[in-house]
């Protein structure tokens, strides 16, 4: 259940009070039981033409499959899903694949951008695929967006993008980097493919922006670790919801590489997207009941009668699944 949030946070909207996860209905499942076996990291859109929800998620297994499938899966509800379109790290020649990002462009154009591990150098990077309808997207086809050499770090990933007055703004985890560490200790930071995994870097929220969702300007860090608080390892900004004249944020927060796959949810608020600050200092917003109480990766979906939260909840027996929130508008 969620935990407690300071006064400032709870007056941002009467609907956002922290909801009992337990309630809320599964909409995808792992793909086996226990520790390891995780759905989540989704991006679901609404398409008014027609009528028709797609999710994007990633399936994760043990080590040392760790993130091996992507998919997008469309429903008529929201809540049943079929999969309309896969791939797998070995299409990609990573060690693993993580969060996408699914947009409809105003042209009416479908964009996935999609985060995996380099096999070049073995740090997190982002790339887009693009097609006239989700069925179609053809993983030969992507191209790069931002990788680490591009953004001056350690590592570069889970995009969340929204378009906002003409302009595309690309929200990314990313490891900062150092001009300071040794040969050795970079290669220590990507030796298991993952620098978050280490304890060597942080896990912090950048922005990226674009006038055509393509080429991307790197503007820097906006929202990072605290500094001795739940969330002084990790603020992952991994979505934003419109709440005029404010921008709410859910991002992943954790307080050590320990923790790092089972974060919480925590909340922070801008007034233009580049500024941000945390509202739920004391502890998360959101938890799950179970096993390490991760609740992560939560997206936000405004349609005409009620507001959904897609997100990735810890189950009694490690696994993680998909479920969903609705909150009717007021």
């Amino acid at each position: 259940m969620g935990a407690p949030m300071s006064d400032q946070s709870m007056n941002i909207h009467p609907a956002l009070k922290p909801f009992d996860p337990e309630s809320d209905e599964v909409i995808i499942r792992p793909l086996g039981d226990g520790e390891g076996y995780w759905v989540g990291a989704c991006s679901v859109v609404y398409d008014p033409v027609d009528q028709t929800y797609y999710l994007y998620y990633r399936a994760r297994e043990p080590r040392p499959i760790r993130g091996g499938k992507c998919f997008v899966a469309s429903s008529k509800d929201g809540i049943q899903f079929e999969t309309i379109w896969q791939t797998s790290k070995e299409a990609l020649h990573t060690d693993s694949i993580e969060k996408g990002s699914l947009i409809r462009t105003p042209e009416g154009r479908w964009r996935l951008y999609l985060s995996y591990v380099d096999p070049a150098d073995q740090r997190w990077r982002i790339d887009l695929l693009e097609a006239n309808h989700p069925a179609e997207f053809d993983i030969s086809q992507r191209i790069p967006i931002l990788d680490a050499a591009q953004t001056h770090c350690e590592g570069i990933k889970d995009p969340f993008v929204m378009l906002v007055d003409n302009t595309y703004y690309m929200f990314v985890s990313y490891a900062p980097g150092s001009d300071q560490a040794s040969t050795a200790e970079k290669e220590a930071m990507h030796a298991t493919s993952d620098i978050y995994n280490t304890g060597l870097s942080k896990s912090s929220s950048g922005l990226a922006t674009s006038s055509d969702g393509i080429h991307f300007d790197w503007q820097g860090d906006i929202l990072s670790p605290s500094s001795s608080d739940w969330d002084c390892h990790a603020t992952r900004l991994g979505s934003v919801q419109v709440l005029p004249p404010l921008y709410l944020g859910f991002y992943d927060g954790g307080p050590s590489h320990l923790e790092n796959y089972e974060e919480k949810t925590g909340l922070a608020i801008s007034l233009d997207l580049r500024h941000w600050q945390r509202i739920t200092p004391q502890a998360p917003y959101l938890v799950s009941p179970h096993a390490t109480g991760s609740l992560r990766y939560l997206h936000p979906l405004e349609l005409t009668g009620e507001m959904r939260y897609y997100y990735e909840y810890a189950r009694a027996d490690g696994a993680h699944e998909i479920r969903m929130h609705r909150i009717p508008k007021v």
